[in-house]
């Protein structure tokens, strides 16, 4: 079996207090949520699950999440509406939207909200990996 921290060796060179700052997975799918958790964890990173970007909301994790990677299309609030409203209210967290269903117009729509990544499902585990590091790296809290 590969070591996780093989895939992407920048990881091992990042602190550990970086990859301790909370990754927080927000889709609908539950085998996608459980997966992309998993290989967080497996690379040292903090990472918390959740079906819905309200119950991401609701959860006391909102406020320390350094790093989201959310799903676009999900029943509720999407993961775009969720990158538009976290930064009218002045709380910004970098994101990662991730899609089965990728159009130009998305993508254009996703990057202007101010993803720092739009992958299209299914993506490789390094070019998630290299999203989270450029998220992690842009947030300062």
């Amino acid at each position: 079996m590969t070591n996780p921290s093989s895939l992407y060796s920048g990881v091992a060179d990042m602190p550990v207090r970086e990859r301790q700052r909370l990754i927080a997975i927000i889709d609908d799918d539950e085998d996608v949520r459980q997966a992309i958790r998993d290989l967080m964890r497996a690379l040292g990173f903090a990472a918390e699950v959740f079906s819905s970007a309200e119950d991401f909301l609701r959860s006391s994790h909102a406020g320390r999440a350094a790093c989201l990677i959310a799903d676009v299309n999900m029943p509720g609030m999407s993961g775009l509406d969720l990158c538009h409203h976290l930064s009218e209210g002045g709380r910004a967290i970098p994101t990662i939207l991730i899609t089965a269903y990728p159009t130009a117009d998305l993508r254009s729509l996703a990057l202007a909200a101010g993803a720092v990544r739009f992958l299209t499902k299914p993506f490789l585990e390094a070019d998630l990996i290299e999203g989270v590091q450029v998220a992690l790296g842009q947030d300062r809290s």
